[in-house]
């Protein structure tokens, strides 16, 4: 079980289903203590993932993830798995 505060998945360079599949992996393994997995997917090519991480995990698709933020760029996803106020 991962337990540090932020999960980071770098997912450059793989097919949306590879991407999504780690994704899922690491939250699923989140434990208490982790309120973040932060997914590094790319803007030029990393659109595709973006959209498929909008799909899969917004509208309580998923009931781990709580909310979905952008990152501090346009290639960064946050995925927000417990709200710390």
């Amino acid at each position: 079980m991962l337990s540090e505060p932020i999960i980071t998945t770098d997912v450059h360079g793989l097919t949306v289903e590879k991407a999504m599949e780690a994704i899922h992996k690491n939250v699923n393994a989140a434990g208490s203590a982790v309120y973040e997995v932060r997914v590094i997917h790319g803007f030029h090519g990393g659109t595709r993932i973006r959209s498929a991480i909008r799909d899969e995990f917004g509208y309580g698709r998923e009931p781990k993830v709580k909310r979905i933020l952008p990152g501090d760029n346009e290639g960064i996803t946050r995925l927000i798995l417990k709200e710390l106020f």
